[in-house]
């Protein structure tokens, strides 16, 4: 069904993202490959990437939309990725297992996250304003808020794609 695309075969406009990506990661993973099959879906992903990745939430913080994001579609090419990621970030086994178990996390600053993440994605965005008050008591910025949106959007987009093209 969908190629997965090297450098070479892949549509011009995805070459230059691709050479970053290997560039980056010492090789092009199944899933961009497979991505480059659209230069615009590719290339966005990439920038709303990056953009997250700038975001005030920290790293850890972020991980755990992205995990919500990824068990809750079942996207389990983006759950190993990311799980990869908390373990280079430091985080407890613990919190690992609990995202990939889409279970209470035991850090409640963490958990308000997931739990704000789980809102908006259930709420499409109209979060009850307790919940959003929820998340703020726990040291969290309206800023933040939007930020879990940014996160949201980044990644359904991915695990949606990753899912239909099968990437493992």
């Amino acid at each position: 069904m969908f190629a997965e695309h090297t450098v070479e075969t892949a549509p011009p406009a995805s070459r230059a993202a691709m050479e970053r990506t290997a560039a980056a990661f010492g090789q092009v993973p199944n899933a961009v490959a497979r991505l480059a099959e659209s230069p615009e879906l590719l290339n966005g992903f990439l920038e709303m990437t990056a953009a997250f990745d700038r975001a005030t939430l920290d790293p850890v913080a972020r991980e755990v939309v992205i995990m919500t994001v990824a068990t809750r579609n079942d996207c389990h090419i983006c759950v190993t990725m990311h799980t990869g990621k908390l373990r280079k970030l430091g985080a407890s086994p613990e919190l690992i297992t609990a995202l990939r178990e889409e279970r209470a996390l035991p850090d409640e600053r963490l958990e308000a996250v997931r739990r704000f993440t789980l809102t908006v994605l259930a709420t499409a965005g109209a979060a009850p304003d307790a919940d959003l008050k929820a998340f703020l008591a726990r040291g969290h910025t309206e800023r933040n808020a939007l930020e879990v949106v940014l996160g949201i959007g980044t990644y359904t987009m991915s695990t949606l794609a990753n899912r239909l093209t099968r990437a493992v």
